[in-house]
């Protein structure tokens, strides 16, 4: 796994935090009656989670700003003289003791704060699939294609609104548990290649597909290995994709409500039979989408609960 360097690592939680923190808590005082107080929740410090940190300063501040693994962290303020930030841990951050720096701007002063985040290691499991060898070692002819496309996501990620525009509990965008774990390293047709970076839902073709969260669709088209997708920019940093789809329901620049139905599930791309791939990035960190319906904590929802009122199953980790 890559390191990086000159950064604190942070910790690995779910998108449901987003809007509020959970598990973890461990408040620290950064000094006395002019200091930054940072409040970390995190439902574990690992690859691949979500760390939330409230940020509560001593006065009215205009922006708070928050730097990690080399990285603008999403910051947003929730009440008065306080605000949230995500620091996501992406799968190839190796473990260590990270920092975050962070800074709340205000017409006459910027105070300074750090926090220190200790990142464990996690052992991912292993998944075997056979596909068609076209989407192992793609033909000479399709490279030009998947480079351009590869540079075209490099550019979504990189042009996500600077305002917040999810509004509420983030909701699973079809029934039903996830079928995959995220973060497992895969084996196509015997070669390693990339982990999986996302959960699977084996729902039935031409099953209705929901948008997790309100956003905008950055992208919607075909691409080679994850077929018919959609990528939402929820505001700040944090997108969800969805992938295989064999319909589209909404266009590249649509407004969505969390809930609306944006496709169909389908069986495009780099496949073994229908199912839905939902992936979630927090500033080009990827993270475990299904800790997003289990975050909703502090009086901002129904905690554990998705809108469906089904609790979200938790899920045991191995230090």
């Amino acid at each position: 796994m890559r390191t990086h360097a000159g950064v604190a690592p942070v910790s690995r939680l779910a998108i449901v935090a987003i809007i509020a923190p959970a598990a973890l808590v461990s408040p620290t005082a950064l000094g006395a009656a002019n200091s930054i107080r940072v409040t970390v929740a995190a439902r574990a410090i690992h690859p691949g989670e979500l760390v939330v940190l409230t940020v509560t300063t001593p006065k009215n501040v205009d922006s708070v700003h928050v730097r990690a693994f080399t990285r603008d962290q999403p910051a947003f303020s929730v009440g008065q003289r306080t605000w949230r930030a995500l620091v996501g841990i992406d799968l190839d951050v190796a473990p260590g003791t990270y920092h975050v720096s962070i800074d709340a701007h205000s017409a006459a002063a910027v105070l300074h704060a750090t926090q220190e985040l200790a990142v464990g290691a996690y052992d991912f499991p292993t998944r075997t699939l056979n596909v068609d060898e076209a989407y192992v070692n793609p033909p000479a002819d399709l490279q030009a294609r998947i480079e351009r496309e590869a540079a075209d996501l490099r550019r979504v990620w990189r042009s996500s609104a600077s305002d917040r525009l999810w509004t509420a509990l983030f909701v699973r965008p079809v029934p039903g548990a996830s079928v995959s774990r995220f973060g497992t390293r895969s084996i196509f047709n015997g070669q390693a290649r990339n982990p999986h970076s996302g959960a699977d839902f084996m729902s039935p073709a031409g099953t209705p597909i929901q948008a997790p969260n309100a956003g905008r669709v950055a992208l919607a088209r075909d691409l080679y290995f994850s077929g018919n997708t959609i990528v939402i920019d929820h505001g700040l940093g944090v997108f969800s994709l969805l992938a295989h789809l064999s319909a589209f329901d909404v266009r590249e620049g649509d407004t969505v409500a969390a809930g609306q139905v944006v496709g169909r599930v389908g069986a495009t791309g780099r496949v073994t039979g229908p199912h839905l791939h939902w992936a979630v990035r927090v500033a080009d960190a990827r993270i475990d989408p299904l800790d997003a319906p289990r975050y909703e904590r502090s009086g901002y929802g129904r905690s554990g609960y998705d809108r469906s009122g089904r609790r979200s199953p938790r899920r045991r980790r191995r230090s």
